[in-house]
């Protein structure tokens, strides 16, 4: 198979590496030529997280990346994704199967990633999304995990899960693409908040916050036509340890970060999701308590108390549980 991954950075040259030395497929990795992500790799055949295998053909040439490949695996920042798409579709991409590594919403639209790549004029029969536990730290020493594949099309999920399976990532099929997509990016928002109470020594409180994270999500994918059972599947809550509780989560760490009044100079999916999470909170009338803190807490300026806001969620009125 061949197979052209789009984007080089941290979760793109890791993707890279897993399908050509763990798959033995003919992988091609793209990045734009002025990228600080391809530059490194260009320069020294390597970054901090893996060294590239030689058979896999590094360019900055997204034509030719795109149409010598069957498979074509996106994983870039997801605000980006849709003028990135549209670049794509200067290309020939009949036949095409797209797959969308990446976590996030559209701010601008609440659209999920899928939806957006739609909206280029992509088959929606031919995209699906890569997302679930693991860090790339981790699975770079051998240490296994389990991730889904989502698609309206049961037969590409298959496919893809099929040939993308091995002894260090067992894959599932998703059954709730709605479900997959927002949970996925969800998880994010969850992650700062766990952050923000580490960083006040209040870590005890991350179960509460897990117990009710899952809920407050659940909400949101039922509410926009998903399965509740979406949000308690690896896509989010079997997403919580590498999220929640990682020392290599970025979206824990600019939490933590946030509280401590330091810089965090990586990216954190969260921030932006947090973002459009809220917007999409009011527009299906659901209640977001956490996500809403969280959202207060990255855009509330240097006046906003981080740690006051997310105690605030543990200071509500008793409610029912569920």
């Amino acid at each position: 198979m061949k197979i052209s991954v789009l984007g080089c950075g941290r979760w793109g040259s890791f993707i890279a590496w897993y399908l050509c030395t763990r798959r033995g497929y003919e992988v091609t990795s793209w990045g734009p030529e002025d990228d600080y992500s391809y530059q490194i790799l260009n320069m020294t055949g390597k970054n901090e997280y893996v060294s590239l295998d030689p058979r896999i053909r590094l360019t900055s040439d997204l034509e030719e990346a795109v149409t010598s490949a069957e498979v074509i695996v996106i994983s870039i920042s997801s605000q980006g994704l849709r003028g990135f798409a549209s670049r794509i579709r200067a290309f020939d991409t009949k036949d095409k199967k797209f797959v969308l590594c990446m976590k996030g919403i559209e701010v601008s639209t609440g659209k999920r990633l899928s939806e957006v790549m739609e909206e280029c004029g992509f088959d929606p029969m031919q995209i699906a999304v890569w997302v679930g536990p693991g860090h790339i730290q981790a699975f770079t020493q051998g240490i296994p995990n389990c991730m889904v594949i989502d698609s309206k099309n049961e037969e590409l999920k298959r496919f893809l899960a099929d040939n993308f399976k091995s002894d260090l990532i067992r894959f599932y099929y998703g059954t709730d693409l709605i479900g997959t997509e927002i949970g996925a990016a969800a998880k994010n928002v969850m992650g700062i908040a766990a952050g923000a109470l580490d960083g006040a020594g209040l870590s005890s409180l991350k179960g509460p916050l897990m117990a009710r994270g899952a809920r407050e999500v659940a909400r949101l994918i039922v509410a926009m036509g998903g399965s509740e059972l979406s949000a308690y599947g690896l896509a989010h809550l079997g997403d919580y340890e590498t999220t929640l509780f990682s020392e290599y989560s970025h979206n824990r760490a600019y939490g933590e970060s946030l509280v401590k009044g330091q810089k965090f100079a990586k990216l954190a999916e969260g921030v932006t999701t947090a973002d459009a999470m809220r917007r999409m909170g009011e527009r299906y009338n659901v209640d977001l308590p956490i996500t809403n803190a969280v959202y207060e807490s990255c855009y509330g300026g240097d006046e906003v108390d981080c740690l006051k806001v997310i105690l605030r969620l543990f200071s509500r009125d008793s409610k029912s549980e569920f």
